[in-house]
């Protein structure tokens, strides 16, 4: 449900018209010095945006017209809040109903977004204005934990915007995520306060799926790994209520929810999902979908079709989901009945089923011994095992694009105008510890990262963009990221290298 940019500017400049206070966002009249606010961003964060879209489009029982609105300020958001009537909550109405969605989907993913959009900076009328906050509570206690960010360049920004990204990753650590995604909420570096041109240092590209706070590397990040972990660690791992655990027997028969991630419009709203790893478009949106069936799908499922080349054997708590490989098939790799192009999102699939399930038990008491904890960590094993299985998974798909001249017709890894997209891991030139940073930094100019997923994205969204790469070699950079998604440090590094084999 992409809200596009032509779509925008009508009912935006229709509110324009009609109301004398309204912000023309035309892009024509951005630079106005009436306001000085900074360039509106509604869409510097694009995969959030998307994902949480295709969320609450599973019961928008307020009638919301888009997400985007609830990143503009009032006058603006108003012609798209739909039954919401405090404005200054629409923010939160859009988060809490997606998560409510995706929940009862066993969305994990959906979930995340979720989480991730509450915690999004607002347009305000000024550079260095901050934003009112909800004064309502949210149904979801894991949205209510949550603010949005503010305006960087207001009084006690960065302290602030560092406790929300701290708080938003004890969340996502609650539902089963990954809490170092929390660094993707930063915004921009502060503005300047008074500039009549309203510049700043923002993007609005509402055609990059990614984002363009991300493929521009303007993103700031509010905290390092280390204190997140601390944060999520001094909170118990597990502060908002368990929602990730309980999400895979919520899941049901929601697969239908989420659909073949690939077969969406991404004008409507769910493009931007293969560009995040599947993580956005309701790829997982049946994550849950049988999770607690682990026994049937262990016992070998739709495995006639092909073979189970999922290489990992724990069963802690669940037995492993098996990943059926029919290298005969356009979409070669199958998940409880859920098919991928890639082997790394059937992967990041069959991992996540299995820690759903791991977690029911652990949570329902069935399994002693076992924490939701040890479950996180039994998925994070099943995605580093699986690594060579990505690798060949990527091989065979490029082997078939090859036939079908789709790929160079020689196999061969199509970066177009760019050199390898290999990500180092170590201590960079511009970091005193350890983190990632692309190994070509002529082609990837982007600054060194504590979280992979930082630069993955940014490696994907370039190749897709500056580089011009063949759409099979995007393809394999967000399996890559898929591969490397929940892995840390030199292992993360060569989860994705091995799957592109680079």
């Amino acid at each position: 449900m992409k809200f596009t940019t032509s779509a925008a500017l009508l009912v935006m400049v229709g509110v324009a018209s009609a109301r004398p206070d309204a912000v023309r966002f035309s892009r024509k009249a951005r630079g106005s010095s009436k306001f000085r606010r900074e360039v509106p961003q509604e869409h510097s964060h694009e995969q959030f945006l998307t994902g949480v879209g295709a969320a609450l489009n599973l019961n928008n029982v307020e009638n919301i017209q888009d997400p985007v609105f609830a990143l503009l300020g009032n006058a603006a958001a108003a012609a798209g809040a739909g039954d919401v009537q405090d404005l200054d909550c629409l923010q939160q109405h859009v988060a809490d109903q997606a998560f409510t969605n995706a929940k009862a989907a066993g969305d994990v993913e959906g979930m995340t977004n979720a989480l991730i959009f509450r915690a999004l900076e607002r347009n305000t009328g000024a550079v260095g204005q901050a934003s009112v906050l909800c004064s309502e509570t949210a149904v979801n206690p894991e949205i209510a934990a949550i603010q949005q960010h503010q305006d960087p360049a207001s009084d006690g920004a960065a302290e602030l915007n560092k406790q929300i990204t701290l708080d938003l990753a004890v969340q996502l650590a609650s539902i089963g995520a990954d809490p170092q995604l929390a660094l993707k909420s930063g915004t921009f570096a502060p503005g300047e306060i008074g500039d009549p041109t309203g510049a700043g240092n923002t993007c609005d590209e509402a055609d990059d799926p990614v984002g363009c706070i991300f493929s521009q590397n303007l993103i700031v990040e509010d905290a390092s790994a280390q204190e997140i972990d601390d944060a999520v660690a001094a909170a118990g791992g597990n502060a908002g209520g368990n929602a990730g655990g309980n999400a895979g027997s919520a899941g049901g028969d929601a697969g239908s929810a989420g659909g073949d991630e690939e077969c969406v419009d991404p004008a409507a709203g769910a493009g931007a999902g293969d560009a995040a790893g599947d993580a956005n478009a309701g790829d997982n949106a049946n994550a849950g979908n049988d999770a607690n069936a682990g026994g049937d799908a262990s016992a070998g499922g739709d495995a006639a079709a092909g073979a189970n080349v999922n290489a990992f054997s724990g069963n802690v708590g669940a037995d492993p989901i098996p990943i059926v490989n029919d290298p005969t098939s356009d979409r070669p790799f199958s998940v409880n009945g859920a098919t991928f192009l890639n082997a790394g999102a059937a992967i990041q699939r069959a991992c996540d089923v299995q820690k759903n399930a791991c977690a029911n038990a652990a949570n329902s008491g069935s399994s002693q011994g076992i924490s939701v904890a040890d479950c996180d960590a039994q998925q994070q094993q099943c995605v580093q095992a699986n690594a060579g299985v990505a690798k060949r998974g990527i091989a065979g798909v490029r082997a078939r694009q090859s036939a079908n001249n789709n790929n160079n017709g020689n196999g061969a890894l199509d970066t177009g105008s760019c050199g390898s997209p290999a990500i180092s891991f170590g201590v960079q030139a511009d970091r005193s510890g350890e983190s990632f940073a692309p190994v070509s930094a002529d082609d990837f100019n982007h600054g060194s990262a504590l979280a992979i997923g930082v630069i993955a994205d940014f490696i994907c969204g370039q190749l897709a963009s500056k580089c011009e790469a063949a759409d099979a070699t995007v393809q394999d950079c967000q399996a890559a990221a898929s591969a490397a998604d929940g892995l840390q440090g030199q292992a993360a590094a060569d989860a994705f290298n091995n799957a592109l084999g680079v």
